[in-house]
């Protein structure tokens, strides 16, 4: 069974940065896709950046402007998000999860597995 385990957020002022991780635990990760998503309160899950575990392929939400970066550490199975000139707008549960297969998805449906969250509040 796949675990997924994000750690990381926290209260930051506008124009800050986390970093958020996301280690990964009870499978083979080799052929897995990993993405974030965050979800505001009363509003939907969006997509946030996709990663393959070789790091060599990203995609990212359309709505980032270049602030975010995800990037893998294969030996401790641990994905990360870095999130750079954080903006009010940018508070929500950061979630991650898992896809089995090379194709990175931008869609909750292509996912998984999912972890359960951490906070990301963004003061102005």
């Amino acid at each position: 069974q796949v675990h997924l385990v994000e750690s990381g957020g926290g209260l930051v002022q506008a124009g800050g940065s986390l970093r958020l991780s996301c280690a990964a635990s009870g499978g083979s990760f080799s052929k897995c896709t990993m993405g974030w998503f965050r979800q505001a309160p009363g509003k939907e899950r969006e997509f946030v950046a996709a990663i393959n575990w070789s790091g060599r392929d990203t995609y990212y939400g359309d709505s980032l402007e270049g602030r975010f970066t995800i990037s893998t550490n294969n030996a401790q199975n641990t994905v990360y998000l870095q999130l750079s000139s954080l903006k009010p707008e940018d508070t929500a549960v950061y979630i991650c999860a898992a896809r089995i297969g090379y194709a990175l998805g931008y869609k909750t449906w292509d996912y998984d597995y999912w972890g359960q969250g951490t906070q990301v509040t963004v003061s102005s």
